[in-house]
This record gives C-alpha cells, sequence and structure tokens, in this order.
C-alpha cells in the first residue's frame, strides 16, 4: 500500500540521515541508501528536496536508449561529485575551504557545472550566495545546516545508486523511469551497456526489495544486507547462482564466496562485512582464477581510472570523468586479480601528501584531489641521457629496465629520468612490474656499434620564421627602449632603416643624426621653391612632374619646421628626396584651407603655420587674434557695455549679442525675441521679452504673458511685473501691491494684511495666520520701504505679544507691554502713567490695600464724580473687553452686538463674548454669512424683554437694583458713552436719547443693558420666565429635543422640556460673571 510504504520510506530516510551526520558507520549509511534506492515509489514522491523527477527529464531524455544512458551516466558521475560535497559538509573535519565552490575547478565544471540542476542542489547544501568565481555560503552562515545537508545529500546518493542500476539494467522497478523518460524502452541490438546481472522476476514478485526500520536497527553488520530472502527456495536458488561482481556494492569482481550467508563478495565487502564478531566463523571460499576467467570471457570486465576512481567499461578509452586514458592493460590468464578500490586515503600528485578520503582539496597545497601534478620548471634542467639503442636481451636496455610515465603512458628506458615525451619527471615508486620470461633458446649477441647518424637537414620554412621571429623580437625590444625615451615607434623603425648599421642603436642615431636631416629636408624645400617660383615668372624650364612642379612653384618662399619635415620624412620612409616633395605638397594644401576660411594673405599663413609647426588649428588661433582684439580690449576695459540696438541692421550680430548676454536656449529664441521686440504696436522692454522668452517658445502665449492686466490700476504690465499672494491667484502690478501692503501697515491693523482685489485669506484663523506671515515677510522686504518694514515688525510683535497671558494694555495711551510684578500697580513705560492690574482702572491712592470689588465699593459711595454720573459710570467701568487681547473699552454694550476689536481685529459678541464668524464649526448649523451663537442670558436675548419683566427675574433672585436718578446728573438726556458709526467711521460719544422714569437716569435701551449686566453678574438664568413661544424655539436653538407625548398636557410638556433645557444646556461660558 502506498501509505505503507510512505512509511517506511520515512523510517529508512530518518535512520540514514542519523546515520550520516552523527556517528553512523558507512556500512549502515549504504544500506540506508541501498534500502531508499529499492522502495517502489515513484521519484516525484521518494525525493523531498532536490527535484530528481526534474533532473532526469532534463539531463536524460534524447533520441535513443543509447544516448539516453550516456545522459544518465554522465548524471551520475555529477550526482558523485555533489555526494563528495555533501559528504564533506556533514564530516566532522571539514575541509579549510568548505564555505565555497569555485567555477574554475575542472571537475566542477566537467561534471557538476555541465549538469542541469546541478547548482540547485549546492544552493540546498547552503552555497546561495553568488561570487563571481563561484558559490558560497552567506557571510551571516558560521555553520551549515548539518541536518538538512545529510538529508538531501542521502537524496543524492539514492539517486545516484537508483541511476546506476538502471544504467546496469538492475533496477527491481524501472517502469518508473520509462514513464518519465520514453526512450527506455527501445531495445538497441549492442545489449545492455554493463555486465551487471539482473535480478529474477521470481524475486522482484516474491519479496520486496526495501527493508524495516526493526532490520536497519538490529545492528551495524545486519543492516547491512541490502535485500533478504524470505524462504529457502529462493536463498538457494540465489546461492547457486554465481555473479561477476559483488551482491553488495554491485561495482568490484568477485573475490570470495560466503557458503554461511550465501553472498558472492568482493575483497573489501568482504573484509568489512565479516570484520562483526556474529560473523567472524563463516566460511569463505575463495574465487580462483579460473573461474574468474571463465567470468571475463563470457563478459566484459570494468577497468578503474587511477586518477579519479571512476568504473569506465571496457571500450572507453578515456574516462568519462577526467579523460586520462587507461594506463594498465585488461586483465589477462597471468595477472592476479585487481584488489577492489576503497578511497580511506589519497596521495596529493603535487606535495605528495597523504590526505583523508574526505577531502576534496590538499591541506598543505590546497590543489584539488583530481588535479594533474604541476608542470615541472627547474632554474637548470636535469640532462637527459641520450636513449639508448634497441635493447638486445640481457643488456642494460632490455624490458627489465623498461618504465611507463603516469601522464602520457610513453614508455622509457632505465637511464632517463625525466619522460621524453612530455617531460615529468619519473616518480620513485611508479616502476613497472617484472615480467617473467620464459628461457629463451636465443643466443645472447654482443652489441654491435651504431654509425652516429648524420643530423638531419634543417627545414627553409622554419630557419625563415625563426629568422623573423628573433628579427620581430629584436624589434620589439628596440620599440620598448625608444618609448622609455620619448621616441615613437615609427621613428625607431624608420631610424633602423636608415642608419642601416645594425652595431648603432636607432635612438642613438635619432639623436645625433635626425636634427641635421630635418634641417637638410627643410632647405631642400626652401630651395627647390624658390628655384621654381623664380622659373615661373621668367617663363623658362618644364618640369617632369607637371603638379609636383606647380605644389613647388606656388611655394615659393617657403619656410618648412622642423616638426613639419620630421612628419613628411616618418611619411616617406626615411627617404630625403620624397620627404620635401611631401612637406610641400602638406604645406600647399594647409595654405588653401586657411584661405578657404577667409585668410587670402598666403605669405602670412605660411608664417602662421611655420610658427605653428604646421598645425592648423595653431596657425587659425594665430590668425584671429588680430581679429578679436578689439573684442579682448572691451572685455578688460572698464566701460560699460553698450546696450543691444535691436535696430541694427546686421540682424546675426544682436542674435548673437543676445545669446551671449542673456543665455538664451537656442538661436531660434534669439530671433524670436528680436521679432517681438520689433513689433511697433507692443512696446516690450528688452528684459522682459527675454524673460519671456526663456520660458515660452509660443508666440500667442508670450503676448499674453508681456500684457497682463492689473485689477486695481487696470493697466498692462508683463508677467514679471506682476506679484500676487501666496493665499490666492490674484495678480497685481508692483505698484499697486506695494501701495496697498504700505497704507495697510501705516494706518490699519495687522489683520488688514490680505489680498487687495479677494480680500484673502481669513486672518482669524490662528492655523493658516503664521504661515501666511511669514511668506508675506518675504515679499514685503523687496517692495516696502525700511521704516514702513520696520513697522510692519513692530505689529506683527504685538501680535504675538497679545497672546502672552501676563501681556497688558495701558488704560491711558494704549500701549501693550510684558508684566512679570505681582503687585497691582502697574506704571506705563510710554507714558508713565499708573494703573490697576487687574482691574485696568487709573490707578488711586485709594486703591492701594483693597481689592478691586472694594475700591469700587468705595468710590460708589465717596466720589462724588462718580455718584453724579450714576449708572453711566457703571457701564463705563464695566465696558467691553476683548476676549483676544482684553483690550477694555469704556462702551456700553448696547446697539449692535457685532463689535471689532480695534487693536486686533478680532470680531466678537459685546454681551457673551463668542465670535462671529463665516465657517462655523456647530454641528448641524444651517446659518451662512457672518454669524454668532449667543446662549440663552446674552443680552442679545434678554435686550428685548420689557424692564419689568427683567426686574422681576432679579427680584425673584432677591438682587438689588437703582431705579432712581443720580443727583447732579442731566435730566432728559442719557450720558451713556457709546461706538456710533459715522460716515464709515467709528467714533465713541454720548448716547443721548430720552430717559424714562424710574430708568435710573438712563434711556430704555442702556436700563435694559444694566439690568442684564446684574443678571448676568449673579449667574440667574431667564429661562423659568420663558413663556411657550419662547421656550419651544430656545429648545429647538440648543437641539433640546422637544418632542411632545401623545396624551401629555401643556403644563407638563413645558415643565419637562423646561427642566430638560436648563439640565442640558448651560449658561454662556464666555459671559462676564461677578460684575
Amino acid at each position: 500500500m502506498p501509505s505503507t510504504l510512505s512509511d517506511q520510506l520515512e523510517q529508512v530516510r530518518c535512520h540514514a540521515e542519523a546515520c550520516l551526520y552523527s556517528t553512523g558507520s558507512v556500512l549502515e549509511v549504504r544500506a540506508g541508501i541501498s534500502a531508499m534506492a529499492n522502495i517502489p515509489l515513484p521519484p516525484s514522491v521518494k525525493y523531498r528536496y532536490i527535484a530528481a523527477e526534474t533532473m532526469i527529464i532534463e539531463n536524460g531524455v534524447n533520441n535513443n536508449r543509447k544516448e539516453t544512458i550516456g545522459s544518465l551516466q554522465r548524471l551520475s558521475t555529477a550526482l558523485n561529485i555533489l555526494e563528495k560535497y555533501g559528504c564533506n559538509l556533514t564530516s566532522s573535519s571539514r575541509p579549510k575551504y568548505w564555505r565555497a565552490v569555485k567555477h574554475n575547478n575542472p571537475v566542477f565544471r566537467a561534471t557538476v557545472d555541465a549538469i542541469q540542476g546541478g547548482r540547485a542542489v549546492l544552493c540546498l547544501y547552503g552555497y546561495s550566495n553568488q561570487q563571481p568565481d563561484g558559490l558560497s555560503f552567506p557571510d551571516e552562515v558560521v555553520e551549515p545546516d548539518i541536518e538538512k545537508v545529510a538529508a538531501v545529500t542521502l537524496e543524492v546518493m539514492s539517486l545516484r545508486m537508483e541511476l546506476d542500476m538502471l544504467i546496469k539494467e538492475a533496477h527491481p522497478h524501472p517502469e518508473f523511469f520509462e514513464r518519465i523518460i520514453p526512450s527506455l524502452n527501445q531495445k538497441d541490438d549492442f545489449g545492455p551497456i554493463s555486465d551487471a546481472v539482473a535480478i529474477p522476476s521470481s524475486l522482484r514478485e516474491s519479496q520486496p526489495l526495501y527493508m524495516s526500520l526493526a532490520s536497519l536497527s538490529q545492528s551495524p553488520t545486519s543492516a547491512f544486507l541490502p535485500v533478504r530472502t524470505a524462504n529457502a527456495s529462493t536463498s538457494t536458488s540465489i546461492s547457486t547462482r554465481h555473479t561477476d561482481n559483488c551482491t553488495i556494492c554491485a561495482i568490484f569482481p568477485v573475490a570470495a564466496h560466503c557458503n554461511s550467508c550465501v553472498q558472492w563478495l568482493c575483497t573489501e565487502c568482504d573484509r568489512l562485512y565479516h570484520s562483526s564478531a556474529e560473523r567472524a566463523n563463516h566460511h569463505r571460499t575463495v574465487v580462483t582464477s579460473s573461474k574468474m576467467r571463465k567470468n571475463h570471457s563470457s563478459s566484459h570486465p570494468l577497468w578503474h581510472c587511477t586518477q579519479c576512481t571512476r568504473v569506465n567499461s571496457h571500450q572507453d578509452i578515456l574516462c568519462e570523468t577526467c579523460k586520462r586514458p587507461r594506463l594498465a592493460s585488461s586483465g589477462s590468464a597471468k595477472d592476479e586479480f585487481p584488489q577492489p578500490f576503497t578511497i580511506t586515503e589519497w596521495q596529493c600528485k603535487s606535495c605528495t601528501v597523504v590526505n583523508a578520503g574526505s577531502s576534496i582539496l590538499c591541506e598543505v597545497c590546497e590543489r584539488p584531489r583530481l588535479a594533474t601534478k604541476p608542470p615541472a620548471t627547474p632554474t637548470r634542467p636535469p640532462p637527459t641521457p641520450n636513449r639508448p639503442a634497441a635493447p638486445v636481451l640481457g643488456m642494460p636496455g632490455d624490458p627489465d629496465s623498461q618504465w611507463m610515465c603516469q601522464f602520457c603512458t610513453y614508455v622509457n628506458y632505465t637511464p632517463a629520468s625525466v619522460c621524453e615525451m612530455c617531460d615529468r619527471a619519473r616518480p620513485e615508486p611508479a616502476k613497472m612490474r617484472v615480467k617473467l620470461h620464459p628461457p629463451s633458446q636465443v643466443k645472447r649477441v654482443p652489441v654491435l656499434s651504431v654509425k652516429p647518424k648524420d643530423p638531419p637537414m634543417e627545414d627553409p620554412d622554419l630557419r625563415r620564421q625563426k629568422l623573423m621571429r628573433e628579427e620581430g623580437l629584436k624589434l620589439i625590444q628596440l620599440i620598448r627602449d625608444g618609448e622609455k625615451k620619448g621616441v615613437s615607434p615609427e621613428e625607431v623603425y624608420t631610424g633602423m632603416r636608415v642608419s642601416g648599421d645594425g652595431n648603432i642603436l636607432p635612438c642613438d642615431w635619432l639623436k645625433a643624426e635626425l636634427p641635421h636631416l630635418l634641417d637638410q629636408i627643410c632647405a631642400t624645400s626652401s630651395r627647390a621653391a624658390d628655384l621654381k617660383a623664380g622659373q615661373n615668372q621668367n617663363g623658362a624650364g618644364t618640369a617632369e612632374d607637371t603638379g609636383v612642379e606647380e605644389e613647388q612653384t606656388r611655394g615659393g618662399g617657403v619656410t618648412l619646421s622642423r616638426a613639419e619635415a620630421k612628419l613628411a620624412w616618418l611619411s616617406a620612409g626615411g627617404d630625403t628626396e620624397r620627404a620635401a616633395k611631401q612637406a610641400l605638397r602638406d604645406r600647399h594644401s594647409k595654405v588653401k584651407e586657411l584661405c578657404s576660411l577667409g585668410f587670402t594673405d598666403e605669405v602670412r599663413c605660411q608664417e602662421v603655420l611655420r610658427q605653428s609647426e604646421g598645425e592648423v588649428r595653431g596657425a587659425l588661433s594665430l590668425l584671429q587674434r588680430p581679429l578679436m582684439e578689439p573684442f579682448h580690449q572691451r572685455m578688460w576695459s572698464d566701460q560699460p557695455e553698450p546696450p543691444i540696438d535691436i535696430n541694427h541692421p546686421d540682424k546675426q550680430r544682436v542674435c548673437r549679442r543676445l545669446l551671449a548676454v542673456y543665455d538664451l536656449p537656442s538661436w531660434g529664441r534669439c530671433e524670436l525675441a528680436l521679432s517681438l521686440l520689433q513689433e511697433r504696436t507692443a512696446p516690450y522692454s528688452l528684459d522682459d521679452v527675454v524673460q519671456a522668452v526663456r520660458e515660452s517658445h509660443d508666440r500667442d502665449f508670450i503676448r499674453r504673458v508681456l500684457a497682463k492686466e492689473c485689477p486695481i490700476c487696470l493697466s498692462d504690465f508683463p508677467h514679471s511685473k506682476m506679484q500676487s499672494l501666496t493665499s490666492c491667484q490674484c495678480s497685481v502690478c508692483c505698484g499697486c501691491f506695494q501701495q496697498h501692503f504700505t497704507i495697510a501697515v501705516r494706518d490699519k491693523h495687522i489683520r488688514d494684511m490680505v489680498c487687495p482685489v479677494c480680500w484673502e485669506p481669513d486672518i482669524n484663523d490662528p492655523e493658516h495666520l503664521n504661515s501666511y506671515f511669514s511668506t508675506l515677510d518675504i515679499q514685503l522686504r523687496e517692495c516696502l520701504e525700511p521704516e514702513v518694514y520696520d513697522l510692519f515688525h513692530k505689529k506683527l510683535t504685538e501680535q504675538a505679544l497679545i497672546k502672552d497671558p501676563k501681556f497688558l494694555w495701558c488704560s491711558h495711551c494704549s500701549y501693550g507691554f510684558i508684566y512679570d510684578g505681582d503687585q497691582l500697580k502697574v506704571t506705563c513705560f510710554q507714558c508713565r502713567n499708573s494703573f490697576c492690574a487687574q482691574c485696568k482702572k487709573p490707578w488711586e491712592s485709594q486703591h492701594g490695600g483693597l481689592s478691586c470689588e472694594r475700591y469700587q465699593s468705595w468710590k460708589r459711595e465717596n466720589d462724588p464724580e462718580y455718584q453724579r454720573q450714576g449708572l453711566a459710570g457703571y457701564l463705563r467701568d464695566n465696558g467691553i473687553t476683548c476676549p483676544n487681547c482684553r483690550f477694555q473699552y469704556a462702551l456700553s454694550k448696547g446697539g449692535c452686538m457685532h463689535f471689532s476689536c480695534s487693536q486686533c481685529r478680532y470680531q466678537f459678541c459685546s454681551g457673551c463674548n463668542n465670535p462671529f464668524h463665516t465657517t462655523c464649526a456647530v454641528i448641524h448649523c444651517s446659518v451662512t454669512g457672518l454669524h454668532a451663537h449667543h446662549p440663552r442670558d446674552c443680552l442679545f436675548y434678554l435686550r428685548d424683554w420689557e424692564p419689568g419683566r427683567l426686574q422681576a427675574l432679579l427680584q425673584n433672585k432677591g438682587v438689588e437694583f437703582n431705579t432712581d436718578t443720580p443727583p447732579g446728573t442731566q435730566a432728559g438726556l442719557c450720558g451713556v458713552i457709546e461706538q456710533k458709526d459715522e460716515s464709515g467711521q467709528q467714533t465713541d460719544s454720548a448716547c443721548g436719547a430720552q430717559t424714562q422714569p424710574g430708568h435710573a437716569g438712563l434711556c430704555e435701551k442702556h436700563y435694559r443693558e444694566y439690568l442684564v449686566s446684574l443678571i448676568n453678574g449673579h449667574s440667574i438664568d431667564p429661562a423659568p420666565l420663558f413663556n411657550a413661544n419662547e421656550l419651544v424655539p430656545a429648545c429647538r436653538r440648543y437641539q433640546v429635543d422637544d418632542t411632545r407625548g401623545e396624551l401629555e398636557d401643556d403644563v407638563t410638556y413645558y415643565t419637562r422640556i423646561l427642566e430638560k433645557l436648563i439640565d442640558e444646556v448651560p449658561l454662556g461660558d464666555k459671559v462676564p460673571r461677578k460684575k
């Protein structure tokens, strides 16, 4: 059943993993791997970590069976190397460089890197960090995950064993792999790949090929058996069958047969298996050579590579892993049977140190196990004796004195200690086995003298190549010496050709002879040019070379420089005559080039070319220097730069100046700016046009930018001369902007410093106040006069000081300052007058030692002037106080309840001090525009009550009030000071209204204000006197539920909602109390 197989697979896996990374023996691990490989489960189920099925498909799918088997063999080889990487990580003595895997390792490159999925297995081991030359563990990983590495290594071992069984056609369940690789079903005519013995079908059907955990846990030796038979008949059938290879490792040939445990074993497996005390008394029979000859005659033997221990087929000449040749010959009748190979120790071929079998790198020289010995490079190679003549039987050169090179398999003779083929030294222990020869009847012949051979004739091609190589090396050395002395390779080569003397170095010849040779070329060129020029003037003579004559004729008066002569000499290969002609041609072509640029004076061109040593750029610079002299004088003079004349006839000159002075983006922008400046209908300034053209290339857009209308003065200005605030999108001209804020700073309050067009932003919002003034300060710094800007900063400072609780306003001169004292008497720093810090009244000597309430009571009883004023003085002393800046106004609260503080421009109700605003924060408020929310005891509502009703409210609470007119007051007219709006200006003057009897000498409006001040001062709730028409709207105003019950009468209903209104809505918290 699959569940039983999965459980048994898990048991076998756990036991084998524990043996791999703990102290378990090799036999236990090998037995566990064999058991895992024989469990009949598909690879996708059996292997948990590695993608076994994917690796088999990617590496094993081919067109025919032969190619598939070859691919699986390469995959098995790579898995063998991966198995060694895993064993090194799980070993207690890991190699020194276990953290990294190098890509340049030939074994890694030929095996692991040659298959698909090899690096993924290394990543499972922990090599997850990609390096330029390989893979490594991450830096933060100190030790590998031994348990995971053991699990992955176990699966790699199991998959390799299954592949080996599949290749040898010994797999108990090949159908799992035939389903993955269909080409395995094809039958080739060449038979099986190896001589592996297939398990009989009867054994497959009757006996499961996996082991239970109990068999693994009995003992280390009992867990070694991969297959246990269930009945005697099966055991007998197996024991009678003789196999070619060991029944345990299935790799090495059989060397012994155990009759007790019915096993065909190789030498190593026999030693390990019977080392247990339980099997020490088993009787074993050594397999004789006759049996081996029979087996070898009936099957093809395998051979082991001496370098990498790979078991190869007899058809292979080179090892499949390391590609080394097969050194030993195939088995013969007289050779002993080879001992099985077990890697317990290996000797490094470089330093000959013996390393542990689990090590991949040598502990001393750190070279890989499979690396070959490095080539010997002695400073003085030992003399190699000549190969002796053909060996003669019984002489020193006979076959008994032969030795074979283990690297190239060449047979050398005893006197030679170095291989004649590969020049490698002969290893000390590497002598071939002495072959025993039967006694021969041939008579020994004395050595004959050999006539020495004549030396062979040297090949002419080889001699020519050798000579060319020597000359090339000599030239390279000369060039290198010349480079050290500052001589170019061309000069060295040409100097070597011209000097002709091999004893003189080219550099020495160039230093001594080249200057004279160059002067000779210059003189020859000058004479030839003068001669041809004279002939041209006299009209006599005809040159053979017409072209050369023309060049020389036109080159009259030519004086060459040494640099020009040197270039011509190098191009002519050292020929002085050709160099002179070439120099004249080059000079004429350069003069022609300068003339094409506008410099027609050939004599001047010849002179500047001589001064610049034939360089056209240098000559051009010398010719342009006089033309640039006026510009240089203008640049370095102290005179101001002349203005750009847009009406200059040379438009390109104007555009060049625009491009140079104003740094416009392109030539087209310069032409656009010039065309806009030349328009008669649009008188733009140069700076405005340049700035607009720098921002855009659209002509219509530039015209709109250059003609923007100011909404205040209605004049057109360019966009660069318009200013706007950050709080709105309005733009005004710089003049109107400066004038508006100058007036606002001098004559208005700080809160009036807003946009003159839309009057934004709202200064009453404290959140935006600081950010607005911080940006406005930057703009006003540039446009306001210094004294106006200082006044602006002074007002900003006062605005910030108002918020300080220790800030006081002087009651005499309206000067504000910070007062840190604790006395009531405060003296103003501005007017030097004193006032009370608490009640803000002018200071009198009677106030000393008395509280403000006692002082007011004393003044009402003893001050004749105060008594004469009566309630008008009371209303003045209890006037309006700004809740924002605490500035006091000796004004009455009657009339309009909307009051605006002249100091801070705070707008509030004079009766309850609640703010007036346009943006309401009260929930469910539907009022738009400027408004305030008043409590029910505010003068805003109580001013409509009759004086008798207000008196009744006071009488109910036992509060006394005045009704008589004080003596000395003017009869008939109200003398209360109030704020009046006259012609747009607010002035303070007496009320002047007619008084009524019983109103204490006040008009009815101010007498109501007096009674309401008493109500507010004693915190009297006016709700008990509300009638039905006042109670229901009040509940709705303050969002009190006024729903009436079905059977509720009027008295009960009004009583209930009155109590609810008093309980849920308190009196106004900002109403002035205790006055």
